[in-house]
């Protein structure tokens, strides 16, 4: 089961890890490159999430706990909190307890190499979630261009094709990227569309509040926002209210419960959302494992899921998370 109560856990994994990465550190430098053998079955998952504030991470927990009672596994949810070296810690506490399968969503796609290639020495499976991860055995997350041109391709058509757009971005992982990517690549087919910002929040609610501020101020002739993530568009719905900014409409991307809830208030500024599957992500990586634990060759070791858009005229129907 996912913890329930993580900084307890966090800071006596922490000391474990300790102990232990001076010796993991000594075998790579003395040239000892023996790989362990890999699970014969999968029995413990670890998952590891970049910030469990943020209600898309809880989703994965929730999934990965569903799959342990169905299954008779042992799981254990860990929150970096968008901290690199929380997360290399995390990494290597999950070494030592000797997991079968560690599912990650990097704080850092690079950073988190060097633990993941320790992690894989010691034939633990790695598989990476919602970015990808430098070194991990597979891939699965949303296809965030698509989301991106999903989301912005509505919010520009419901602004008639003219206008001046903002784009509350985040921090600077692939998916992220990738969603700012999509909205520019749909931006260049609209003539009568000018994005005249762009700052980044730390991809919650409060920071996008902050910066979508800060971006009204500075440019206050402004019909149209893009959220990278619905936290980020949920606080730039509150910048335009706050604001007094009637007529501003804001889309983001996750389809979150708590997006659904924004599009079924009335009046509000957010009209739609691309969605994500942060669930379906957990249960796909958990299928990649057990079929690389068979001896099985993957299909594709860069899964993408589809995503959906939702809007307050079909959000009634929208399955949720």
């Amino acid at each position: 089961m996912g913890s329930t109560n993580r900084t307890p856990l966090i800071r006596s994994l922490a000391a474990l890890s300790a102990l232990a990465l001076p010796v993991s550190l000594a075998a790579c430098s003395s040239g000892d490159t023996e790989t362990a053998a890999g699970p014969e079955e999968i029995r413990s998952v670890g998952l590891l999430v970049q910030d469990m504030s943020n209600p898309f991470f809880s989703a994965m927990d929730r999934a990965l706990d569903e799959v342990a009672d169905e299954q008779g596994l042992t799981a254990n949810t860990q929150d970096a909190q968008l901290d690199l070296g929380t997360q290399t810690t995390q990494m290597d506490a999950f070494i030592q307890q000797g997991v079968d399968l560690v599912i990650v969503s990097a704080v850092d796609q690079d950073g988190i190499e060097p633990a993941i290639l320790r992690a894989k020495q010691a034939g633990i499976i790695v598989i990476a979630v919602d970015t990808p991860a430098v070194g991990a055995d597979a891939v699965v997350e949303t296809n965030a261009v698509q989301a991106g041109e999903t989301s912005c391709t509505y919010l520009f058509e419901q602004m008639g094709g003219e206008g001046n757009v903002l784009l509350v971005d985040g921090t600077p992982i692939q998916t992220i990227i990738d969603r700012i990517e999509g909205c520019r690549n749909v931006a260049s087919e609209y003539p009568g569309i000018s994005i005249v910002g762009q700052q980044s929040s730390e991809n919650d609610r409060a920071s996008g509040l902050a910066v979508t501020t800060d971006m009204l101020t500075a440019t206050p002739d402004v019909q149209g926002i893009f959220g990278m993530n619905d936290p980020s568009a949920l606080g730039a719905v509150l910048a335009v209210e706050q604001a007094g900014r009637p007529g501003v409409l804001v889309t983001g991307v996750d389809g979150s419960p708590e997006a659904v809830e924004e599009l079924q208030r009335a009046g509000s500024p957010f009209i739609g959302t691309a969605t994500q599957a942060p669930g379906e992500m957990v249960r796909t990586a958990i299928d990649l494992a057990e079929q690389l634990v068979a001896g099985e060759e993957l299909e594709e070791d860069h899964v993408l899921i589809p995503s959906e858009l939702v809007t307050r005229d079909d959000v009634d129907e929208y399955a949720g998370w």
